[in-house]
């Protein structure tokens, strides 16, 4: 049963989807999202004006479809929350802004907050976010961002473990599909070719996993290698004439990644005595992450959380649900004085 708390509207506008969310406390009273993907889609990959300028163009009619959704009005609202980063700077310039107008114009607090650290708030609106327990291990798996973090509390103390130091998963995904002749965006296509392949077919290199790897980069993520490896493999075969098992090659390919990301995972939880693991991102739709994350973790002792796939993609209620969080806890409203900071680090929770 969820307690009522404040009623906030949250603005998400990091990358390729306008997310307009409002929450009650930890109750989801709407979820829209306007993605300009198909328009990313003819050049293979985001394209920041492009983005910046759907949002501009999807900001209203979203916030009007919220409203009707949540059966709310504007000044009903006890505050604005928005994305100020990391992301695309244009894109979220437009976040910002509108939310900086939108908040003046009501009277009403504003929060800045950080996107990452709302994929992990995404989880407190399911139906037993009441049980949440902390500290807790999350790893955070999109097309820009790898991150596996320590979250001793949602609202004062999130600690990066480890993040990509090259390609983000997502950001792997899409190349590799280029690379098989498949259409963007490139996880779902991906996921649908592995389903006929074989995972074990070809040994793809596992990124800064090795023993070496380990003093320096224990927690964090490399995915260009890979990427590359596939890329190499299937130019041999095409040299050679011989022809390219799309399948297998996804499989093995996705195998790789899923290894790499749920074995230091566990890792994480092993060392730091945690035995619980958040996933989240919009890479978490892939099913074989979650299949292996769940049957790794069993075998583990780690209980494993999945948000729901609809809060998993960039949204604005994980951004609403974070700021009521924050109102909750007692925090002071942001000022007017923050801008879009592309390159927010994860520690800061709030701006």
């Amino acid at each position: 049963m969820h307690v009522s708390g404040p009623l906030v509207l949250g603005i998400e506008t990091s990358c390729d989807e306008t997310g307009i969310g409002i929450v009650r406390g930890r109750e989801l009273l709407s979820n829209t999202i306007a993605s300009s993907m198909d328009e990313q889609a003819r050049y293979g990959g985001v394209v920041p004006e492009i983005a910046a300028r759907a949002h501009l163009e999807a900001l209203q009619p979203s916030i009007e479809a919220a409203l009707a959704e949540a059966s709310v009005s504007l000044a009903e609202l006890d505050a604005v929350a928005v994305t100020s980063g990391p992301g695309l700077a244009g894109a979220l310039m437009v976040g910002v802004g509108a939310a900086k107008a939108l908040a003046v114009s009501l009277g009403k607090p504003l929060y800045a907050v950080n996107h990452l650290v709302g994929h992990i708030a995404a989880d407190i609106l399911t139906e037993d976010a009441d049980r949440l327990e902390y500290p807790t291990v999350a790893i955070l798996v999109s097309g820009g961002h790898t991150s596996l973090l320590l979250v001793r509390d949602l609202t004062s103390d999130v600690e990066l473990l480890g993040e990509t130091v090259d390609d983000a998963a997502g950001e792997a995904f899409d190349k590799v599909a280029r690379v098989l002749g498949l259409p963007y965006p490139g996880g779902p296509e991906i996921d649908r070719a592995a389903a006929q392949g074989d995972p074990l077919a070809i040994r793809f290199p596992r990124g800064l996993s090795r023993a070496s790897d380990m003093a320096e980069h224990r927690y964090d993520f490399s995915f260009s290698g890979l990427k590359t490896a596939v890329a190499r493999w299937v130019e041999q075969r095409e040299d050679a004439g011989e022809p390219v098992p799309v399948a297998d090659v996804a499989a093995s390919f996705r195998e790789a990644v899923v290894d790499v990301l749920v074995t230091k995972a566990l890792d994480a939880c092993a060392r730091h005595g945690v035995p619980r693991l958040l996933l989240g991102g919009g890479v978490i739709a892939n099913r074989r992450l979650r299949d292996v994350a769940l049957e790794r973790a069993e075998a583990a002792g780690v209980t494993v959380r999945i948000p729901p796939l609809s809060l998993c993609t960039d949204n604005g209620a994980m951004i609403a649900a974070l700021a009521a969080e924050l109102i909750s806890a007692g925090r002071q409203p942001s000022t007017l004085a923050f801008g879009a900071d592309s390159t927010l680090p994860v520690t800061e929770i709030q701006v």
